[in-house]
């Protein structure tokens, strides 16, 4: 009841702030309705970071000053609030949002984040900052699997920070690292963001999704090497894992086959299958190793064999037969019962010139043109000049086979072919006892994530499938995923179905804030006012792009990115076309700055996050430290992204020319 009261106290003190600040504005001789537009926009803002709701707080400004500005019209004010809300949630794009989320809580209680990282930071066991690595890897995945930057953080908060802290790393290199690893689902797709912008700005989700994943690879690069070279600078900030912490315990059956773990797996197997074995090792189980040795090879021989094929053969395109209307067909003549309009039988009528003259005009008697007819500089259209049957055409192009062609196999396929190709043979050839055991946990945690991922991700750019249709797919993923693991019961169901719900409606709420929102800012003339203030600095591209970043990159400090996005993306993207800038690429460039929202100070919800986990010695400062050259890094990513747009716009201009 207390908080009611003061809820009711706080909404009843705005409105009269509203209305008192209107009135004045309006008394106020040269201001305009776009004036009180932006009084609109920077109360919003003051509310949002006094604790009120955002989407409720959306929605009562703007309908406060849709009110004004219809001169108190309450008609037309709850009009446009309907029509508005009606709108957005028309949107099958946003469908897509509960199953992605619904996807993410899932794989997150699938617990396999943990078998994840296990394997991840014994496969890396001897770069420098192994543990570091190892938690930008298994935070790069499971952002993709779940996009969900809250749980990731928490996740690994919890299982990376005890295990790097007991390891000897600073605690701002392990903050930092756990911290910038949980927001990449920010830019990584599946994003809800990417789905939020696209909404907002008219965009493809799909082409936001391809063009998003090389400067979400880019971006994860860097980190790694960051940390990398931080832990050969500074090696007292990142020590390398003691020999007690690369330990693999073989199974009792292998310890049976030998008696290292740093024996050559591949022999020792095959020897055990041909000579003399341990009475007390099945068969069975040396099989099985076997398999589980060859699988890489015969993975990546039919990769290879189903890639050549597809990329040296050359389908030919269909030949159809259309002809000019009153043109007379090369092919043999019609049968008699063939059905249709037909040329009605004439004595005198086009016929075939004779053999020993060349092609001759009819007689102008025979054969004219309707009045009104435009000719061609060829000729009249429909000209009668008939090749005679079986004749071979002029057009060699028209004489390519009907069945399909091969071509030589492009170089970007022969040097993706040798990168992978050395990475199987650098396995087998250093494949011990040990890393048969880390490749059988990848098995198990790492490889069913990528599956997902892949299933996902690649049906959605190939274009198999719309995004709503690869959330269904994903959420169905999850749902296996978490069978499979023995992970599903009936209380982890209710939680990730509760917490969907809940996530979901807050989007769809905030869509809805947004909408009358940007209809009452609209309205006040207020977009009408931002725009002609801008182009009157006539400021060039890079000048506009830099502006725009920098107050997004400020915002990020108080705001949220649901909130950038809903409030102040609808004020830029009109803008983009003045200056000639794509908005799929002013929505990469967003993504990637909007990551600072999580890691900026004061707000960074990503630092409050890991300090919900973390050992209490643990102090804010020193997380804040932690992620301040990782901002850094965000930044440089930003610059590069700018400098060479083809990161992020090469895939979808090749899948969607």
């Amino acid at each position: 009841m207390k908080i009611r009261k003061e809820l009711w106290f706080g909404l009843s003190f705005m409105a009269l702030v509203i209305i008192g600040a209107a009135t004045l504005l309006l008394s106020v001789e040269k201001v305009t309705n776009g004036h009180l537009g932006l009084l609109m926009l920077s109360l919003v803002v003051t509310a949002i970071m006094l604790g009120f709701p955002t989407a409720f707080t959306l929605m009562g400004m703007g309908m406060i000053f849709t009110w004004l500005a219809y001169n108190r019209d309450t008609t037309k004010t709850l009009d446009l609030m309907v029509q508005a809300a009606f709108k957005t949630m028309s949107s099958d794009v946003l469908i897509a949002i509960p199953l992605f989320v619904f996807m993410g809580y899932l794989v997150e209680r699938a617990n396999l984040i943990e078998k994840l990282f296990k394997s991840l930071h014994l496969a890396m066991a001897r770069i420098p900052g192994s543990l570091a690595v190892a938690t930008l890897v298994t935070c790069a995945i499971f952002a993709t699997a779940t996009g969900i930057v809250g749980a990731v953080v928490t996740l690994m908060g919890l299982l990376a920070l005890p295990a790097m802290l007991r390891a000897g790393y600073s605690v701002p290199m392990a903050a930092g690292s756990i911290t910038a690893g949980g927001c990449l689902g920010i830019l990584i797709p599946p994003s809800v963001l990417l789905i939020v912008y696209g909404a907002t700005a008219g965009v493809s989700v799909v082409q936001l999704y391809a063009g998003a994943f090389f400067p979400g690879l880019m971006l994860t690069g860097l980190y790694i090497f960051y940390v990398i070279l931080v832990a050969k600078l500074k090696p007292q900030w990142a020590p390398p894992l003691s020999a007690a912490d690369r330990v693999v315990t073989l199974p009792p059956l292998t310890q049976q086959l030998t008696t290292g773990t740093d024996k050559y797996a591949p022999t020792g197997l095959l020897g055990a299958l041909k000579g003399k074995r341990n009475a007390d090792v099945p068969l069975g189980h040396i099989l099985r190793q076997l398999t589980i040795v060859v699988l890489p090879g015969l993975l990546f021989l039919l990769v290879l064999l189903t890639s050549y094929r597809a990329v040296t053969t050359v389908e030919a395109e269909a030949v159809y037969d259309i002809q000019q209307i009153g043109a007379s067909s090369p092919s043999a003549e019609p049968a008699a019962d063939a059905g249709g309009l037909r040329e009605p039988p004439q004595e005198e009528g086009l016929q075939e010139p004779p053999a020993e003259g060349s092609l001759q005009e009819p007689p102008s008697g025979d054969v004219q043109e309707p009045p009104g007819t435009a000719t061609s500089p060829a000729g009249p259209v429909g000209a009668g000049v008939v090749e005679p049957p079986g004749a071979a055409p002029a057009d060699p192009e028209t004489a390519a086979a009907t069945g399909a062609t091969t071509r030589d196999a492009p170089t970007w396929w022969w040097v993706s072919f040798a990168i992978f190709g050395a990475l199987v043979a650098l396995f087998y050839l250093f494949l011990s006892f040990a890393r048969l055991e880390i490749f059988k946990m990848l098995l198990t945690s790492f490889f069913p994530l990528m599956i997902l991922i892949v299933a996902v991700l690649g049906s959605i750019v190939m274009g198999l499938a719309t995004p709503t249709e690869a959330a269904a797919m994903g959420a169905l993923g999850g749902f296996v995923l978490a069978i499979a693991y023995k992970r599903l019961t009936l209380s982890v169901l209710q939680e990730s179905v509760f917490l969907t719900a809940k996530t979901s409606a807050m989007v769809c709420w905030l869509f809805v804030g947004s909408a009358i929102f940007s209809a009452a800012f609209a309205l006040l003339g207020g977009q009408e006012l931002v725009e002609n203030w801008v182009l009157s600095m006539n400021l060039s591209k890079t000048q506009f792009l830099v502006m725009s970043q920098a107050i997004i990159f400020v915002l990020g400090w108080p705001l949220e990115w649901t909130e950038i996005i809903v409030i102040f993306m609808p004020i830029f993207i009109p803008l983009l076309d003045n200056f000639g800038v794509d908005p799929l690429f002013f929505g990469l460039l967003v993504a990637l700055n909007l990551q600072t929202a999580f890691l900026s100070p004061p707000v960074a919800m990503a630092a409050f996050y890991l300090k919900g986990v973390a050992p209490k010695h643990v102090t804010l400062n020193q997380i804040f430290l932690g992620m301040l050259p990782f901002m850094a890094i965000q930044v440089l990513a930003i610059v590069l992204l700018y400098q060479f747009p083809a990161i992020g716009l090469w895939l979808p201009q090749l899948l969607y020319k």
